[in-house]
């Protein structure tokens, strides 16, 4: 078996979760051999006692496994917020399965016997989204932090500004001097790292980003 390390928290790693040896075997040779970072698991408890919230990636799963289901350990890890994509294999029997798993969220099922390439670029386009998410949080982290470091004065003015409201319009409503209002619009836009009014719009708005 594949173990996993603290390495695999920065490079995104394919996890494989199945309890057929030859399988797993099978399907980790084929991702090392075109040059994918694996980790291999033959049953969801050994994989969830390793996972850390951090870890990219994306996991591959079998569908039936005794003990604890591939839907079930998917559902585990929706319900503690694990953003992994994940890529179901499943059986001809497994279908309805299958669909249940697209409704929790599932990236995609890939149905046995299979061709190589099928997953291959399945996993491709799910280590994709799983980076384009996670550059989606990042960034929204970023801004909730400059949020942060704005003076509650300075947040009621970046509320105006964002409306489009005009500096002489922000003075009257906040009883301050347009040269007060000035300040702070520049102290907002510094912080805020904002080139103009419209990246100040786009920050806000990243906020609402659910990518």
């Amino acid at each position: 078996m594949v173990k996993s390390s603290d390495a695999s928290i920065f490079t995104p790693t394919v996890f494989v979760v199945d309890d057929d040896d030859g399988m797993r075997r099978a399907l980790s040779l084929l991702l090392n051999t075109v040059g994918y970072k694996t980790s291999a698991f033959a049953n969801p408890k050994e994989f969830l006692a390793q996972l850390k919230p951090e870890t990219s990636g994306c996991l591959v799963l079998d569908i039936r496994m005794p003990g604890m289901s591939g839907l079930e350990l998917q559902q585990q890890l929706n319900r503690a917020g694990c953003m992994l994509p994940v890529i179901f294999i499943t059986g001809h029997g497994d279908v309805p399965m299958a669909v249940q798993a697209m409704k929790e969220g599932a990236f995609e099922f890939i149905q046995k016997p299979f061709r190589d390439q099928d997953l291959l670029d399945c996993v491709n386009h799910a280590l994709q989204q799983d980076k384009e998410s996670r550059a989606t949080l990042s960034r929204r982290a970023d801004v909730l932090r400059r949020l942060d470091s704005l003076t509650p004065r300075e947040r009621q003015v970046m509320d105006m500004v964002v409306d489009g409201a005009a500096n002489k319009v922000i003075a009257i409503d906040l009883t301050l001097s347009e040269r007060t209002v000035e300040i702070h619009r520049a102290k907002v836009m510094e912080k805020m790292g904002a080139r103009s009014v419209a990246h100040l719009v786009k920050l806000q708005l990243s906020l609402s980003d659910t990518a």
